[in-house]
């Protein structure tokens, strides 16, 4: 899931400071599930801005909105009524949510509430780990499972370097060394023989190249 934290209230105050009536819209997806920009988090965020707006004497008309994704165009549709007297939308959803929304609503300012941070998942609650670098051709198969990208500290995928010590990454002493990771995993599997095959030089234009990248399904697409 696309990992996301909340920017101070502040920052996000002063992003609308010039204006009177704003819409704190939420997403039920990704941003829900890391605590981050769902309902509750919408409700209590417009409520603490209200108030900070009150309090300096330029006070705020806010609205609240949960949908239940921002990253389809079809959810943001039936929110037409709420947004048209507003002067902004605060939006509480990763990057895709806040571009889908300026696209939509030209004639009006949209800020983000959060910092996307990355794609991971939850480690216990309360915590969420990065563990995919969206890299466009992944390797998985290759080695156990485990991400070389995202878990090496130097993103190494011919093997671990040579300052790693006791399974522990020479970069951060509480990082496991992703490459002790593979090895053991291949180890336990009977497949180390997998680990000695020359691998072709990643081609890295599958990951960031030409700008923004589509994925493309055909036979799914609706002629409009």
């Amino acid at each position: 899931m696309i990992v996301a934290q909340q920017k101070p209230v502040s920052e996000i105050a002063q992003m609308i400071s010039d204006c009177k009536k704003v819409l704190f819209l939420g997403c039920a997806g990704c941003v829900t599930v890391c605590l981050a920009g769902g309902e509750k988090e919408t409700d209590v965020l417009a409520s603490a801005i209200r108030i900070k707006r009150t309090l300096e004497s330029n006070p705020l008309e806010a609205t609240t909105f949960t949908c239940t994704r921002q990253c389809d165009p079809e959810y943001i549709v039936g929110i037409d009524n709420l947004v048209k007297d507003v002067d902004a939308i605060v939006s509480l959803a990763c990057g895709v949510g806040v571009q889908y929304l300026a696209e939509r609503f030209k004639d009006k300012w949209v800020v983000p509430a959060l910092d996307t941070k990355f794609i991971g998942g939850s480690v216990v609650h309360g915590l969420w780990e990065e563990k995919c670098g969206l890299c466009g051709e992944c390797i998985l198969h290759r080695t156990g499972g485990i991400c070389p990208i995202i878990r090496c500290s130097k993103s190494i995928l011919n093997g671990p370097c040579g300052g790693s010590q006791h399974g522990k990454c020479e970069v951060d002493k509480d990082v496991d060394c992703a490459w002790q990771l593979i090895y053991d995993r291949m180890r336990a599997l009977g497949k180390l023989d997998k680990l000695m095959e020359i691998q072709p030089i990643k081609d890295w234009s599958k990951s960031r190249d030409g700008g923004p990248r589509k994925a493309i399904r055909e036979d799914v697409m609706i002629d409009e």
